[in-house]
């Protein structure tokens, strides 16, 4: 990147999450990542660099050592002109969505993350500008809570983001609650996933977006955001999916191109071609308790494995897929918040006793090998040492990073010679597609941030115990039966 010839009218606002915000190159295919900030926070030059150089060396460092090379781009810190980033600050301003401009672009320290453009087509650092589309999917947390730490009895009944959705509508934050489950997309039962995506696609809120060459073409930013249209969708996606234009317009074309996408994107999920860092996770004892349904039978998710005769075929997710791999590492969350939260006090008291000590357990970085290493050893038995609890701690924030990833599938149309494509292929009715998958948003949550959780998921389970068992009681009652919680036998398909 050459900084000396910066032009801010050759970036476009791309997006924004709560702490960053995204700006890509109008030409070349990579983006700008910056950091937020309210307006009376300050933060040196110093700290932002290390904050930036945290995310990449943790992406380097862990997720990749668990989702393997292929499918996460850690990018690089850039020093940016000044001049430059206050430029395009201004040019920018007007296309954020006003419920994000409570924080600002930080335009004082230069420093920013240069990433590939993952709406774009990427293999081995190699990218493409043939005509392109992306879907954008936060799948959320994909098991329910098997440690014997829950007291909520409805936590092993309803996944949290089922539960979440009650109380978001109920604040504003959504108008209607999606009838997406992750259970349904992690399950690996093809009728289980279409219903997800098609769900998903019905109201997206955040957890997916598409976009077209680029540009953003479906999805919502805010509640305010208008109602999805689903012919203006297949109106973009037609030529893609049927490019001899054979279908008519109408409800039937857009249920068709409808269903070629889902189609295609299951298909893509379920495919596994790269590999983390093989063995080395080190089992405790199995944990006792709640156990996950998948297609009407029962089975028990126990830490990076699922126990039981034949479980990890049941599950029907391949090994091998982006899917199986980040629900893996959405395991280690091994305590739930509820068993996690005092072993978090532990080292509280410990940290109020020995500040200094703050440094050498790794709470803010450096992510390197050893910190790696401490994630590997499963073991559940408190023996009350500080070590013990750091551990949990450290294996929980890296879980809910992954509860929190985003998955990026490109598609593009293959080319007439399909055997100088070096990318692997997916086939839909008319057509096929090269493909590539990312994972985004892999930011280490925040260690201070658990006490949040904590009263978050009480608020959560208890709005939903009290107001909606409460309005309908029978109903409630006749989904919770036996192993019919969150799955597909709910649904009218």
């Amino acid at each position: 990147m050459d900084e000396g010839k910066m032009d801010e009218n050759e970036w476009r606002y791309h997006g924004e999450g709560n702490k960053s915000l995204v700006v890509a190159h109008a030409q070349r295919c990579v983006v700008l990542r910056f950091l937020k900030f309210p307006p009376n926070r300050k933060k040196t030059s110093e700290e932002i660099f290390q904050h930036l150089q945290n995310i990449v060396d943790f992406g380097k460092n862990v997720m990749r050592e668990f989702l393997g090379e292929n499918y996460v781009h850690c990018g690089e810190v850039v020093q940016l002109p000044l001049e430059f980033v206050k430029q395009l600050c201004v040019k920018i301003q007007s296309e954020r969505p006003e419920s994000r401009c409570d924080k600002d672009l930080d335009t004082l320290s230069g420093y920013a993350m240069c990433l590939p453009n993952l709406t774009r087509l990427q293999t081995y650092r190699v990218a493409e500008h043939r005509p392109t589309l992306c879907v954008e999917i936060k799948p959320k947390c994909g098991f329910i809570p098997f440690s014997s730490d829950v007291t909520h009895e409805m936590k092993h009944k309803v996944c949290r983001y089922c539960m979440h959705q009650h109380l978001k509508v109920a604040t504003g934050k959504w108008k209607q609650i999606s009838q997406y489950c992750p259970l349904d997309l992690y399950s690996g039962n093809k009728q289980r996933m279409h219903f997800a995506l098609k769900s998903l696609l019905q109201e997206a809120q955040n957890n997916l977006k598409i976009f077209k060459n680029g540009e953003l073409i479906y999805g919502c930013r805010d509640a305010r955001s208008p109602a999805a249209d689903w012919g203006e969708l297949a109106h973009h996606l037609k030529p893609f999916f049927f490019p001899s234009n054979g279908l008519a317009s109408g409800p039937h074309c857009t249920r068709a191109v409808i269903r070629e996408l889902v189609r295609v994107i299951t298909r893509v999920l379920l495919s596994g071609s790269d590999k983390g860092r093989p063995g080395a996770l080190r089992p405790g004892p199995v944990p006792r308790g709640p156990r996950v349904s998948s297609d009407n039978e029962l089975l028990s998710f126990s830490p990076m494995f699922l126990v039981g005769k034949n479980a990890p075929e049941r599950s029907g997710l391949p090994k091998g897929c982006l899917l199986y791999k980040t629900l893996q590492v959405q395991m280690l969350d091994l305590l739930d918040i509820e068993g996690l939260y005092p072993l978090y006090n532990r080292v509280e008291r410990y940290l109020e006793e020995s500040p200094e000590e703050r440094k050498m357990l790794q709470i803010d970085g450096p992510y390197d090998e050893a910190f790696y290493q401490q994630l590997l050893d499963l073991s559940t038995e408190d023996d009350g040492t500080v070590a013990f609890a750091l551990r949990k701690v450290q294996q929980y924030r890296v879980a809910m990073t992954a509860k929190d990833c985003s998955i990026m599938i490109a598609l593009a149309p293959c080319l007439q010679d399909a055997s100088s494509d070096q990318r692997p292929v997916v086939p839909s009715s008319r057509s096929r597609f090269a493909f590539s998958v990312s994972v985004l948003d892999l930011d280490l949550k925040p260690y201070e941030s658990i006490p949040h959780q904590y009263k978050l998921d009480g608020k959560i389970v208890s709005y939903y115990s009290k107001a909606v068992r409460a309005k309908d009681a029978a109903v409630v009652a006749a989904r919770f039966k036996e192993s019919e919680d969150c799955t597909l036998v709910l649904h009218k398909v």
